[in-house]
């Protein structure tokens, strides 16, 4: 690989920016493609694919076989709510090799204790979101049951490019919740983003069937949407 290329190719990593390596066979060429300029490439449809998918290998084009080397960053998962179901939710992302975060100001529930090797921030989420920015590999939730800690996070969320955005709670709430956000200046559209009652409907009870209903509608979210609106990690 050309010293030019895996220097931008580390840059793209730094940055949080997804690309992949295109290598010829049979020629042995290389270039690098960025996730902003898939769009305009004459493989466009094959690198939007493998990017999603976060896959790497082999591929038969018009233009001869390709080796395709898919650079993404990790899924991050930001979680408001230092409770049962982030407890539950944090093995479950890390075991699928995302990153996952959680935020509460709550101190009584903030631990280091409660959750070991997880980066922990106990602050309000509007103070610390956008210092750890909210990117289009961002998954973001919403689990304290509190408007006052959800309300400014959520606002965080559907201001950026995240892939995902829940909250939890019933339609009731959610209800109430969209009228708050409406007040707040945002449109239908922007909050029809939010699933919720967050996760997939399996008739989850328990805090870890609740954790596992979010993460599999956070991995169909992942896995389905075009890269152009959600891209993945390998």
């Amino acid at each position: 690989m050309k010293l030019e290329i895996l220097a931008a190719l580390n840059a793209e990593r730094e940055a949080r920016r997804a690309a992949v390596l295109v290598t010829e066979i049979a020629t042995g060429a290389q270039r690098l493609v960025r996730e902003a300029d898939i769009a305009g490439d004459p493989l466009a449809d094959l690198l939007a694919e493998r990017l999603r998918m976060g896959k790497s290998g082999m591929a038969e084009t018009p233009r001869g076989d390709v080796f395709l080397t898919v650079q993404a960053p990790p899924v991050r998962i930001l979680a408001t709510g230092a409770v049962h179901i982030s407890q539950a939710l944090a093995p479950m992302a890390q075991l699928l090799g995302h990153d996952i975060v959680i935020v509460d100001p709550r101190t009584a529930f903030a631990t280091p204790e409660r959750f070991p090797d997880v980066p922990l921030y106990a602050e309000w989420p509007d103070d610390v979101l956008p210092k750890l920015g909210v990117d289009r590999y961002t998954a973001f939730v919403a689990l304290t049951h509190d408007p006052k800690i959800d309300d400014p996070a959520l606002i965080q969320a559907l201001k950026s490019k995240c892939f995902y955005i829940g909250a939890l709670g019933s339609r009731k709430t959610h209800a109430k919740r969209v009228e708050r956000l409406l007040a707040a200046g945002f449109t239908e559209e922007q909050i029809g983003r939010i699933r919720a009652p967050i996760g997939l409907p399996i008739g989850a009870i328990s805090p870890a069937e609740i954790a596992l209903s979010i993460m599999g509608e956070i991995t169909a979210a992942l896995r389905t949407r075009p890269a152009s609106t959600a891209s993945t990690a390998a």
